[in-house]
């Protein structure tokens, strides 16, 4: 199993089944703030989803496809991160995360997406990391521009939200330049 102690008060651990009825809850408490920036809260009504969710997480670990881990602040699930999808042809990670409503603005997420960054320069050996967030989506973009990562583009109406598209801005860190910080 995957755990990554950040600091003393955040690790990363790979999701397991018996962690969708705390994921589920924290997801259904957190739904309102999520609906807007999260296009599968729909296809999320209950924990059997969560689990479905898990299990698919678990595939793509097992298969060094993706590594989805549940975020634990203080030992309490807080929300997840990971890479959405790791292109080793190319050595390129794609971060992707959420934090439940009660655990923003404590840095959490700034840290974690900097422990995966560092983990996928140092462990993985890969060559760039990208983040996409929603071009209004101020609190996930700052994510990655609190952590030096070059804006890179503008992609067009990259996903579409229930009943409208967002653009997505794109952030790039490559291993150099993470290791010149």
């Amino acid at each position: 199993m995957f755990l990554h102690r950040i600091d003393e008060s955040i690790s990363l651990k790979v999701l397991q089944p018996q962690d969708a009825p705390e994921l589920f809850q924290l997801t259904d408490a957190s739904r309102a703030h999520l609906k807007e920036w999260l296009p599968w809260l729909d296809a999320t009504s209950t924990e059997k989803d969560t689990e479905g969710f898990i299990l698919s997480a678990l595939k793509g670990f097992a298969e060094n496809k993706s590594l989805t881990t549940g975020i634990l602040y203080q030992g309490k699930l807080a929300g997840t991160a990971g890479f959405n999808s790791i292109n080793w042809a190319n050595k390129t990670a794609y971060i992707g995360y959420w934090l439940g409503t009660g655990f923003q603005g404590k840095g959490i997420m700034t840290k974690t997406a900097s422990a995966l960054t560092e983990y996928a320069f140092s462990d993985l050996h890969l060559n760039k990391v990208e983040i996409r967030a929603a071009e209004d989506n101020a609190k996930s973009r700052a994510v990655p521009e609190r952590l030096g990562y070059t804006q890179e583009g503008k992609l067009r109406q990259a996903e579409w939200l229930y009943d409208h598209y967002v653009d997505h801005i794109v952030y790039g860190m490559l291993a150099e330049e993470w290791r010149k910080k």
